[in-house]
């Protein structure tokens, strides 16, 4: 398959009679972390006013999604109760659909959580278990008309030895799942999980081979930043510092079929992408 991929027109289907194109350009997702202890920025983000803050400064730079979340993925994190998650992230959400024009995703994957947060602004769900732990989760974006970005994972499970292999086997679960709740087509993202129960070698080969991820029909979503494994092959320790590593995944995994990207720091990736799509742009006005 060429490296560089062809990117179909989307018109993602969101909650509250919103959508979004995806396709003719990249499209950033900011992070808002409102946790004591996520991977790169626990702690900076704990209050609502810190939180609306950083979300309206990350719309200012370019984001279009902001995805908020009340409990910490990062691996080893300790797990929090539905009660915790909610008092942390319904607040932040109610008050940029309010207070914003931005998209708002919740970043759980418990369904009640999902439904309080719907009912409260947001326009997207993002579950980080692929309906797998709560499968309730996918009836709940059905009912409420929501944008449905499904990740794959590697944890408590047993992975197959190929990467892409892996990523098919799982989704087809999940996608399963999706439609026996009714959720449409047309409101699913798929992403691949970057850092989740992968090492360094598979999430590389994620980004080698992201392009054969177009075969199984979906928009995707890149979330590689700041992870380990741009670490890995930097050099850079300290999470904070792997912004520009970030930015240069973007770019390339644009160039690999990538619509949306879920990043800490949007001017950066911002331009990473701006670069990026005017090779497309050029690539496509040359011919093949």
């Amino acid at each position: 398959m060429a490296e560089d991929a062809e990117h179909r027109l989307w018109t993602w289907r969101l909650a509250h009679g919103r959508s979004l194109l995806l396709g003719p350009r990249g499209v950033l997702m900011g992070v808002i972390n409102v946790t004591p202890d996520s991977f790169s920025d626990g702690g900076l983000l704990d209050d609502a006013d810190k939180a609306v803050a950083a979300g309206k400064a990350m719309l200012a730079e370019g984001a279009a999604i902001l995805d908020t979340g009340g409990e910490s993925t990062r691996p080893g994190g300790a797990p929090i109760d539905a009660a915790t998650e909610q008092a942390r992230a319904l607040p932040v959400i109610r008050r940029l659909a309010s207070e914003t024009d931005a998209l708002v995703s919740v970043d759980t994957y418990r369904a009640e959580t999902a439904r309080m947060a719907l009912q409260a602004g947001a326009h997207v769900v993002n579950d980080v278990w692929g309906l797998q732990r709560e499968p309730d989760i996918a009836r709940v974006a059905a009912d409420l008309g929501a944008g449905l970005v499904i990740m794959h994972t590697g944890r408590e499970r047993e992975k197959l030895p190929d990467v892409i292999a892996d990523q098919i086997a799982f989704f087809e679960v999940s996608l399963d799942i999706a439609d026996r709740a009714g959720v449409p087509r047309d409101a699913i993202v798929l992403d691949p999980g970057f850092g989740f129960a992968k090492d360094a070698g598979e999430n590389l080969a994620l980004c080698a081979r992201f392009a054969e991820l177009q075969a199984l029909g979906f928009p995707l979503l890149a979330g590689a930043s700041r992870k380990r494994f741009l670490g890995a092959a930097t050099g850079r320790a300290s999470a904070s510092d792997r912004d520009i590593a970030t930015a240069a995944s973007t770019a390339i995994l644009r160039m690999r079929g990538a619509s949306l990207f879920r990043v800490h720091e949007i001017a950066g990736n911002r331009d990473a992408l701006a670069f990026a799509d005017a090779v497309l742009a050029a690539q496509g006005s040359s011919g093949p």
